[in-house]
């Protein structure tokens, strides 16, 4: 063995007689390697028999925690933030050599032990956490400062630029549990600039559900003349439905979407929207998860992407 004591790949493959390669093929299940049977339990028997740990695993039984840091994101908050925090967070937590497993689904404390019991993780983070705790303005911008209600209100002010006063914010049909925060921070941007207070509602599936819907709101509330999107899907799906219900955007009823998806450029009228890169927001739940200086890391301010639609 090694001087360290430590079973290595090398003694497992002079144990079972082939190379340091075939043992690492064989003991990471590599794929599109042809490699028998019985080299594979010669090599499976020679690791157990040696009681060799994977270099991960031992630094693991060290350190008291893999170098994992697990991310869970529930189903309906996939999207361009997201995707751009995910991006930011990997490159940090790789700098520091670290691997991030991102796991999509609904969140509950049995998967959350499940992951705990199994790898030991650094860390365990769940995407959008303050506003799935009731603590929506601890985020990793700051709330108003360039969190979710700061980015909230750029959609709201944008319209209230362009002359509207009375405006509607369209949810999904999904449940998300950001809508009532987005709802509320909306809400409080619009009553702040003196308009009316915002109404709401949602544009669910499929396309003739929407269709009705927004008829069916339209005609409840026929003073609104501009309609914030929860998401560039639920904005595109609303532009749809006024297609649909012979009516003009933005001559009729301005649309603004959220999150800057690449659909939004493609549709006439083209989707003007709220991009946000949130690089910085996932390098900062990184360094805060490894109990690192964060100072440094600022966020690129949200903008608006103007296009036709408003």
């Amino acid at each position: 063995m090694g001087g360290s004591g430590r079973v290595t790949l090398n003694d497992v493959a002079a144990a079972s007689g082939v190379s340091r390669a075939t043992v690492s093929f064989v003991l990471n299940n590599a794929p599109n390697q042809t490699i028998s049977a019985a080299t594979r339990e010669r090599v499976q028997q020679a690791a157990s028999d040696l009681g060799y740990v994977p270099h991960g695993v031992a630094r693991a039984l060290r350190e008291g925690a893999s170098r994992v840091v697990v991310l869970n994101i529930d189903w309906g908050l996939e999207g361009n933030y997201s995707r751009s925090y995910v991006r930011g967070l990997d490159d940090e937590l790789a700098a520091h050599d670290h691997v991030l497993l991102v796991r999509h689904g609904h969140h509950t404390p049995q998967a959350t032990q499940q992951v705990l019991d199994t790898i030991a993780p650094r860390a365990v983070l769940r995407f959008g956490e303050p506003y799935l705790t009731g603590h929506e303005l601890d985020d990793r911008g700051g709330g108003w400062r360039d969190g979710l209600a700061a980015h909230a209100a750029l959609q709201i002010r944008h319209l209230a630029e362009h002359g509207h006063t009375r405006m509607a914010l369209a949810l999904p049909d999904s449940g998300t549990p950001l809508a009532e925060a987005r709802l509320r921070f909306a809400g409080q941007t619009a009553a702040a600039l003196g308009l009316a207070p915002l109404a709401s509602f949602v544009v669910p599936r499929p396309r003739s559900a929407g269709t009705s819907a927004v008829r069916e709101f339209r005609a409840a509330h026929p003073g609104v003349t501009a309609i914030a999107g929860f998401n560039d899907d639920v904005a595109l799906r609303t532009l749809t439905t006024l297609h649909d219900l012979g009516l003009s955007v933005p001559g009729d009823v301005a649309v603004i979407g959220y999150d800057d998806t690449e659909y939004g450029e493609l549709v006439t009228p083209a989707l003007t929207t709220v991009h946000i890169d949130a690089e910085a927001h996932g390098r900062l739940a990184a360094r805060t998860a490894l109990g690192l200086d964060t100072g440094g890391l600022v966020p690129v301010p949200a903008r608006i992407i103007v296009r036709d639609s408003v």
